[in-house]
């Protein structure tokens, strides 16, 4: 599973959705868009949000803390994987 983490440093809802993964146990890709211009414009493109967090799993965007699509996701991500 492929997961990236658009995010800034001041954002708390973005140290939210880190923590989410870390406590399930799943690497990200935590991209700083504060500090990278590159990376802030890839996130607006994919989401058409400025907004963080942004999150990309698997090609799939999220949009702010959403703990709800986040489980979703990642639960029918773990099952095309075990099944």
């Amino acid at each position: 599973m492929q997961i990236k983490v658009f995010s800034t440093p001041t954002c708390p809802y973005c140290k939210l959705v880190k923590e989410y993964f870390k406590e399930k146990g799943l690497t990200f890709d935590d991209i700083d868009v504060a500090a990278d211009g590159d990376a802030a414009e890839e996130m607006v493109k994919i989401s058409g949000q400025m907004g963080v967090p942004v999150i990309e799993i698997d090609g799939q965007i999220i949009v702010g803390w959403n703990k709800g699509a986040l489980d979703e996701l990642i639960n029918k991500r773990a099952e095309k994987v075990a099944g």
